[in-house]
């Protein structure tokens, strides 16, 4: 298992492809220039033991001796040995609501982004708690099963988009269902859900299903995003806006945040209804409520005695460079004496 301690180091590598087209625009302005004086033929018999070959190869050792260089920086390392380790902590569920609605421009950016934001900065401030992410529309889907690798979870999050599901509306029922998979351990006292919507929820049944969640000692927190205004839902090509939703009527669909369905489903399960339009509140509130739950002893899987590998890639660099250094432009003399052919018999 590797991973990269100083990534930021990576961008260096553009250094790369610029000395690159340097060395092509270069050599272009030799040739171009070496054409107004001579032609091709007589600057063989003028300058024998150039060679464009061993031009090229020096270019060569010189950019891959960077390269390596440059990946020596980040400090790559290895992990050596899978290990099971104990930890404490809480097992957090988020459900992300993904539907259309929820590209919704009444708080900016939208309210899809607003949701990652929050569910982001709330999985920053979580020390060693599991996470899981589910997403849902017309249907629910597991994103991320339970884990206690936070970097995962983010990039998973970002990448969540209404294009995942196959049918659109907002099942919260759905989400709710499928979290009782993802809470594994029995001796785990503190189990969360945290439910991220606009609460346009057209299930009777939600309530009840958030009720027998409750029921197994999950905690239901629920985030509401958007406003009651509400606000017209995009068609976007390319990234750009070519109109907005509209119902069979023709006529614009608003869609609108309803706090009384995400209150109530909160209130079946002794968790809180909170705002999440700013999106300090939502995460200053939770992040205070998990710190303070009752923590639990797990196993979870993992590398450890990651070593350094840097000196490998130094080591390759600068084997590279000495081949660059030592390298002449010239033609090597017994290949010089090696005419392959016949080119010095046919000069006149």
């Amino acid at each position: 298992m590797y991973k990269i301690e100083a990534p930021i180091y990576f961008y260096l590598l553009l250094i790369v492809p610029s000395m690159l087209v340097i060395f092509l625009l270069v050599l272009w302005w030799k040739k171009r220039t070496q054409r107004k004086f001579s032609n091709p033929k007589l600057l063989k018999i003028l300058a024998p033991n150039a060679s464009k070959f061993k031009a090229t190869l020096k270019v060569t050792m010189l950019l891959l001796g960077i390269s390596f260089l440059i990946i020596s920086l980040t400090n790559p390392k290895m992990g050596s040995k899978l290990k099971t380790i104990k930890r404490e902590g809480v097992d957090v569920v988020f459900a992300l609501d993904i539907s259309k609605s929820m590209l919704a421009e009444d708080i900016a950016p939208n309210r899809l982004e607003k949701s990652k934001q929050i569910i982001s900065k709330l999985i920053d401030r979580l020390g060693s708690d599991r996470v899981g992410i589910i997403i849902y529309a017309g249907n629910s889907y597991p994103l991320l099963p339970i884990t206690t690798d936070h970097a995962a979870a983010n990039m998973f999050l970002q990448n969540a988009n209404p294009d995942m599901v196959s049918s659109q509306g907002t099942a919260i029922n759905e989400a709710l269902e499928l979290a009782k998979t993802y809470y594994n351990n029995d001796e785990q006292t503190n189990r969360f859900l945290i439910i991220i919507s606009d609460g346009e929820d057209h299930q009777e049944e939600t309530k009840q299903v958030a009720q027998n969640l409750a029921n197994d000692g999950v905690q239901i927190y629920t985030i509401g995003v958007g406003t009651e205004r509400g606000g017209p839902i995009p068609m976007r090509l390319n990234g750009a806006v070519i109109g907005y939703k509209k119902d069979r009527a023709g006529e614009t669909v608003i869609t609108k945040r309803m706090p009384e369905v995400l209150q109530g489903i909160a209130n079946v399960s002794e968790g809180t209804y909170i705002d999440g339009n700013i999106t300090e509140n939502p995460v200053d509130q939770l992040a205070k409520i998990i710190a303070n739950a009752e923590k639990n002893e797990f196993e979870t899987k993992q590398f450890s005695d990651y070593k350094d590998q840097f000196q490998w890639f130094l080591a390759i660099g600068l084997f590279f460079l000495c081949i660059d250094t030592f390298l002449l432009d010239k033609k090597t003399k017994w290949l010089r004496k090696v005419d392959l052919f016949n080119e010095e018999k046919k000069m006149p």
